[in-house]
């Protein structure tokens, strides 16, 4: 079994360019990653256990990495 160490690299936020990119959960049942300044984020990814939860957080950064977000303000 994998350890719960980082297996990604997420890179400056893809709409505002400055922001940082942070995993986020989702009551145990999906993850996303989010920017800490302008609140742009990728989809959400489901997972049902610990082999699911590891895959879902890989998607979740490519698709960060690629450029694939949704563009909200913070607080929404």
């Amino acid at each position: 079994m994998e350890s719960k160490e980082t297996l990604y690299e997420l890179q400056d936020c893809p709409a505002c360019r400055e922001g940082v990119g942070c995993m986020e959960h989702e009551g145990g049942w999906c993850c996303y990653v989010a920017c800490m300044d302008c609140g742009a984020q990728t989809a959400h990814f489901a997972y049902n256990n610990e082999a699911e939860r590891i895959e879902a957080e890989k998607k979740a950064a490519y698709t960060w990495n690629i450029g694939k977000v949704i563009r909200m303000d913070p607080g929404e």
